[in-house]
């Protein structure tokens, strides 16, 4: 069986967020909740749970995100200020 990229759901304190999703979407994030339930992966089939993983997952593999995320942080940090100066 493929391996899926979200794995268990860790236990952390959420913030919430509404978002509209289109419902191929939400049909898709069901059936991925579902498939992790079956798995034992997950205790619940609730698909809001993974959006939060999903997200973090997508954003640490996008490479041009995370460069330019370092060049921000970069830019907006004491030493590099003090550098610049």
């Amino acid at each position: 069986m493929p391996k899926l990229k979200i794995g268990s759901i860790e236990d952390d304190k959420p913030v919430s967020l509404t978002v509209k999703l289109p419902a191929m979407v939400y049909r898709d994030l069901t059936a991925y909740a579902e498939i992790l339930k079956r798995e034992g992966r997950q205790s619940t089939a609730d698909p809001a749970m993974l959006v939060g993983p999903m997200l973090a997952r997508f954003m640490a593999t996008d490479r041009a995100f995370r460069k330019l995320r370092r060049g921000i942080q970069q830019k907006g940090s004491p030493s590099a200020a003090a550098k610049s100066e």
